[in-house]
């Protein structure tokens, strides 16, 4: 997990966006509406609505490409849970929330890293 990952307001532009994505090699970004998770950003639905013909992403808002439908899990949830929900429903990611407090950020990536970490050997 990444814990207090880097967030982006729901008011801000996609453009904005974008830039901090690439910026700090992101994929996701949990998006705050008045410090309250609000959605996930994510590389995906920024490349969507940037290559849309006549779309000015300075003119977009974050919570017009954001998907609002987050999974989110408490910091006690087992990994196996969290790792079987994200493979069977193919998100890229868990917000990990303390009650409204977002804490942190499990992706495809820290899964990764993970199994990179245990692995002694590997068998094709």
């Amino acid at each position: 997990m990444t814990p207090a990952p880097t967030t982006i307001g729901c008011a801000q532009s996609l453009e904005a966006a974008s830039k901090k994505m690439r910026r700090l090699k992101l994929r996701h970004l949990p998006v705050l509406d008045g410090g309250k998770l609000a959605g996930i950003l994510s590389q995906r639905d920024v490349y969507f609505v940037e290559t849309i013909g006549g779309v000015d992403p300075t003119a977009v808002r974050v919570d017009e490409a954001m998907s609002v439908d987050v999974y989110s899990v408490p910091p006690e949830t087992p990994l196996a849970q969290v790792a079987h929900e994200m493979a069977e429903h193919k998100y890229g990611c868990a917000v990990v929330m303390d009650g409204t407090h977002l804490i942190g950020i499990f992706t495809a990536v820290d899964a990764l890293r993970l199994v990179a970490a245990t692995m002694t050997t590997w068998t094709p």
